[in-house]
């Protein structure tokens, strides 16, 4: 059952709520309070601009963004669908992999899309604006199930035919390719999706020992 979590994907969709409540609590959809430190700033010098609420922030990339951004979320719309992702196939990955090796894969992939993001931003589609969300990290636990189990028969709303798991996952990197290049849906971090899937892709075939770089023991096929 998708409900009966185990310890790392509960614990995960338990710190993405409480992350939220915080920023409920701080306003920071309007002040911006969390976002000015944690959120995913761009790669460059910091900028001092107004936050809507009509209060002078300071924005710049830190460090630490690359993990603190994955569990902050702009809407409750945006932390329902994410986390809702966390719940239907965390739990299928995390039995897969294993707890330890969940978590390190959850923050590759996390940590991959920031930089994917990163880089997007910086040299192709320039602007100053912060990227925040777990949308990374579940587009690679996708990744792992297409991956992993491949012909798992899933049903999308609103297509009421079930699909395989592999159809599944290559749909929605082609849909969010196109609308990354295309510059559809903006507001949405599309190549931020793609780097986590592209995170995952690397984890798992380097732990399937198909990489140059082996793994101490290979324990996926």
């Amino acid at each position: 059952m998708p409900f009966d979590l185990p310890p790392v994907t509960r614990n995960l969709l338990i710190a993405n709520v409480v992350v939220f409540l915080l920023q409920m609590m701080l306003h920071d959809l309007t002040s911006l309070a969390l976002t000015q430190h944690f959120a995913l700033w761009p790669l460059g010098p910091d900028v001092t601009d107004a936050s809507p609420d009509g209060n002078m922030i300071t924005g710049g990339f830190r460090i630490w963004q690359l993990v603190t951004y994955a569990f902050m979320h702009e809407s409750f719309l945006h932390i329902a669908s994410n986390m809702f992702g966390l719940l239907m196939f965390g739990g299928i990955i995390e039995r897969t992999l294993g707890a330890r090796n969940f978590l390190v894969y959850y923050f590759t992939c996390a940590v991959t899309a920031a930089l994917v993001q990163l880089i997007v931003v910086k040299f192709f589609i320039p602007g100053f604006y912060p990227t925040l969300g777990a949308s990374g990290a579940i587009f690679g636990i996708l990744l792992a199930l297409g991956m992993l189990y491949p012909h798992e028969k899933l049903m999308v709303i609103p297509i009421p035919v079930p699909m395989p798991a592999w159809v599944l996952v290559t749909g929605y990197a082609v849909i969010e390719l196109v609308t990354g290049v295309t510059g559809t849906l903006s507001g949405i971090a599309h190549f931020a999706h793609l780097g986590g899937m592209l995170g995952g892709i690397v984890l798992i075939q380097y732990w399937r020992g198909r990489l140059p770089i082996k793994p101490k023991r290979v324990f996926l096929r």
